[in-house]
């Protein structure tokens, strides 16, 4: 995650204030999507995105498996592709990976091909866009964006090991991207239209995202939400939340997603409000073009990790069952999000 700064082990305690809920009947919900199960639980208080659970749990999805994100993150993460430095030919070799997966899932081009040529580094780099275009004739020219960021550091000069891997930073977003885009790819179960976007020189200065902000912007391109994912590789520690989003008290996107997910999936951390992350990923170009909420969820924090921008970040330091559960979990909260008949999350 951009230029976050290195700190040695905190122990964080996160206590959840509690909120008053009542049970509504889904089926009374006009906003209730076709395949959300069970009971949604309202949280009184719009404003407090504390404490949102589902006694009914929504249907669990069981999709992705840890043998599947492994066959991907071997590749991401492998040393043939250099550290995937943006321009290098690592991150090439990367991005036809990723041309491969989202041709073989029916996700196709958003451009005239996958491939979004930044304009504002000096070398080739690319972002990689494809779409799953909604079904409903009108909610279809909504737009949701899901993404991450695929490149990393590259080589690290002295030391054995020179190449920086970047196994959680951010090959662990890439894979739960793909991951969802051969989800909703195969499956064709979105109103709304879903950009998947995989972004290069985010370690650059979010130059990639930056880049695609501003070429949708000039395209009066209609944007709901982004949603985007870095660092999801490893599970938090002591938490009870599977992921935090940044900017969390910015949105009411952790209510949102807590009643799609059936269960308490988004927590607060106060570290992230602490070094302000939701300024450090992708998520922010598309908050300060379009005014929309975009966030990123993350599972970083802070004590879980300690090979941030090192030759450390390596595969077999990461939790392949968590990052399936990441992936699992956030199926039925984007269906409800790209389902809903009105724009629920806000700002």
């Amino acid at each position: 995650m951009l230029k976050i700064i290195q700190i040695a082990i905190l122990i964080l305690l996160v206590s959840c204030g509690s909120t008053k809920l009542k049970e509504t009947d889904a089926s009374n919900i006009p906003n209730n999507p076709e395949g959300v199960k069970g009971k949604i639980v309202e949280n009184k208080d719009s404003s407090d995105n504390s404490l949102i659970v589902n006694k009914d749990l929504a249907e669990k999805v069981e999709f992705s498996s840890a043998e599947g994100i492994s066959s991907i993150m071997a590749f991401l993460a492998s040393d043939e592709l250099q550290g995937r430095d943006s321009g290098s030919e690592g991150i090439e070799k990367a991005a036809k990976f990723i041309e491969t997966k989202f041709s073989k899932t029916g996700v196709l081009p958003f451009f005239e091909n996958y491939r979004d040529t930044i304009s504002n580094f000096d070398k080739a780099a690319y972002n990689m866009v494809g779409i799953v275009e909604g079904s409903d004739p009108v909610l279809k020219n909504e737009y949701v964006i899901i993404g991450a960021h695929y490149d990393h550091i590259g080589i690290l000069s002295g030391g054995e090991d020179t190449i920086a891997n970047g196994a959680n930073d951010n090959a662990s977003g890439t894979s739960v991207v793909l991951e969802l885009a051969r989800y909703f790819g195969k499956n064709k179960l979105n109103k709304r239209s879903i950009i998947f976007a995989l972004f290069t020189a985010e370690e650059k200065g979010l130059l990639g995202s930056k880049h695609l902000a501003k070429t949708l912007k000039t395209k009066n391109l209609n944007l709901y939400a982004m949603l985007n994912y870095e660092m999801v590789g490893v599970p938090l520690v002591d938490k009870d939340y599977l992921m935090y989003v940044t900017g969390y008290e910015l949105s009411n996107l952790a209510t949102i997603s807590n009643n799609y997910g059936g269960e308490k999936v988004i927590g607060f951390l106060p570290k992230a409000k602490e070094f302000n992350l939701f300024k450090r990923s992708d998520n922010y170009p598309f908050h300060e073009t379009f005014n929309v909420p975009s966030q990123t969820f993350c599972t970083f924090d802070f004590t879980n990790f300690e090979h941030y921008h090192k030759v450390g970040d390596e595969n077999e330091l990461m939790d392949f069952n968590h990052m399936a559960n990441v992936v699992n979990t956030s199926i039925p909260i984007i269906e409800g999000i790209v389902n809903s008949r009105t724009k629920e999350i806000h700002y």
